[in-house]
């Protein structure tokens, strides 16, 4: 009986990180993710054993992207289905297998890993902790590219982004004064060009349809990390200068930094 029970929360979990990334933003009054369910009120339903654990990239859990809906994910896993939950908050690439060695420390069930940049610690600490679930937003856990996920115990939890992107360059053809839309990336990574590539596909198609010609720049545009907001504003403008109706700009936008509060012991 605890087995199944243990095993429920495993998908249930994962089922929630996976449809907080999915679903559309809602109204915020404020800029950072609020406070957890057990810190704000009791949890609704009766605790269970088993505890589930997130690990962010370097985007932190207020980048309004992937870690901030998974971390929302994760604490509706909390006042929804009685687990207990940790969380560690990345600053930089070298934080992850720390953090995700940390989490195995503190006796979590299930690490959920947000973000492509994380699949080879993920992989690694998988490979090392066999009696551990993973989980992996946003990327195949597939480092050798066979087609195969690297370990056994990682379940990816993917997305076909690049069919919003389609309606946002179909969108963006519709609407363009000049004939040219533009688009740039932070990272050269597939979960950021599929994105590229879903938008130009959408201009591609608006063209078909309607018998136009209007072209896309900056398929070739990256910032190299989410971070330099300047940087993405310069390539912004110098795809304005040309005449560029309409721009999609990928990547994970970040204001001043508000850390999360909740500490991989508790």
């Amino acid at each position: 009986m605890k087995t199944t029970i243990r095993v429920g929360a495993l998908a249930a979990v994962s089922a929630l990180a996976l449809a907080a990334c999915a679903s559309a933003p809602e109204d915020e009054t404020s800029d950072t993710p609020t406070a957890t369910a057990s810190e704000s009120s009791a949890p609704a339903v009766e605790p269970v054993d088993f505890k589930a654990c997130m690990v962010s990239d370097e985007g932190g859990f207020d980048d309004k992207s992937f870690n901030q809906s998974g971390y929302e994910g994760l604490t509706r896993a909390e006042s929804e289905l009685g687990v207990e939950i940790a969380v560690a908050e990345s600053t930089s690439e070298s934080d992850y297998p720390n953090n995700l060695s940390a989490q195995v420390a503190a006796g979590c069930d299930l690490i959920i890993s947000v973000g492509f940049n994380l699949s080879v610690a993920t992989v690694d600490a998988a490979l090392a902790n066999p009696d551990v679930h993973f989980a992996i937003i946003d990327d195949l856990a597939d480092n050798d590219f066979d087609g195969n996920i690297d370990a056994p115990n990682i379940k990816p939890l993917t997305f076909e982004t690049d069919e919003a992107a389609f309606l946002a360059g179909y969108a963006a053809a519709s609407a363009t004064k000049t004939g040219t839309v533009g688009t740039f990336g932070g990272m050269e990574i597939p979960s950021v060009t599929i994105f590229m590539t879903g938008y130009q596909a959408g201009v591609d198609y608006y063209n078909e349809q309607n018998d136009t010609d209007v072209s896309v720049i900056g398929m070739d545009s990256f910032v190299g990390n989410f971070s330099d907001q300047p940087a993405g504003q310069n390539l912004a403008q110098g795809q304005a200068r040309p005449g560029c109706g309409h721009h999609h700009a990928r990547r994970r936008p970040r204001g001043p930094r508000r850390r999360v509060r909740h500490p991989v012991g508790r």
